[in-house]
């Protein structure tokens, strides 16, 4: 049983894609994002129908449960007093997150065989796009920060390795992700010199600084100007940056 939440919400029991309805939907999104946690009853009413009162919270969780299907109440555990993931319930959050913390706090060379472009991939998504939840918004934000962290660390693993086409990848997943964060933006110029691509090196500096100036009326910072310092003055008509 997989229970997706990494570029929107899917739940497949066996090879069969599941069926489910909207406010069903949320219940299962909200119990798998604690994953083996049990959630009072309470808390998840009150969590998702945060407007209701405590009466009225408490029968929409009772429809939402009624709601579900056979298959996808076998991803629940649902006892009088409160929820938890079904023990066999696996959720891509948490495969990704490990493999993030991995990256980022074990070193792990990029020849490591799950270290490759299907890695990128499993850091390109964001957490329930499109759902703007309260209780959801914090953990997107930190799923968000920690698979920066470690696509810009994979980046650098690849270059290291000459991996140069997988080290390209993972910035420009990073920079999709946040335009505007220069450690990105750097990672993706490193990856280009790397693989002596100057003047994408140079084209994207120029228009992460026209895109920095426009939005938020900043520079980039000297360090990320002295990547990029010497191909402006081989340029005719060059200077300092």
């Amino acid at each position: 049983m997989s229970i997706s939440l990494l570029g929107g919400f899917d739940i497949v029991v066996g090879d069969e894609p599941v069926t489910v309805p909207v406010g069903s939907k949320r219940l299962l999104a909200f119990i798998a994002l604690q994953y083996r946690a049990a959630v009072p009853r309470t808390l998840v009413a009150g969590s998702l129908w945060p407007e209701a009162t405590e009466q009225g919270a408490n029968t929409n969780l009772r429809s939402a449960l009624s709601r579900l299907q056979d298959l996808g109440k076998q991803a629940l555990n649902i006892c009088p007093a409160e929820v938890r993931l079904a023990r066999e319930a696996e959720v891509d959050l948490f495969r990704a997150r490990s493999l993030a913390q991995r990256i980022i706090d074990s070193h792990v060379p990029a020849e490591e065989p799950d270290l490759n472009a299907a890695a990128v991939d499993q850091l390109s998504a964001d957490l329930l796009p499109g759902w703007y939840d309260e209780w959801m918004l914090p953990e997107a934000e930190q799923w968000r920060q920690l698979r920066l962290h470690a696509l810009e660390a994979l980046t650098e693993a690849f270059i290291d390795t000459k991996e140069f086409a997988w080290a390209v990848t993972a910035a420009h997943a990073a920079v999709q992700a946040d335009p505007l964060r220069e450690s990105s933006q750097a990672s993706l110029i490193r990856a280009h010199l790397a693989e002596d691509n100057r003047s994408e090196a140079l084209y994207d500096f120029e228009r992460y600084e026209q895109q920095l100036s426009d939005e938020l009326g900043l520079r980039p910072t000297p360090r990320l100007r002295r990547l990029v310092s010497e191909l402006q003055r081989s340029r005719p008509g060059g200077g300092s940056p």
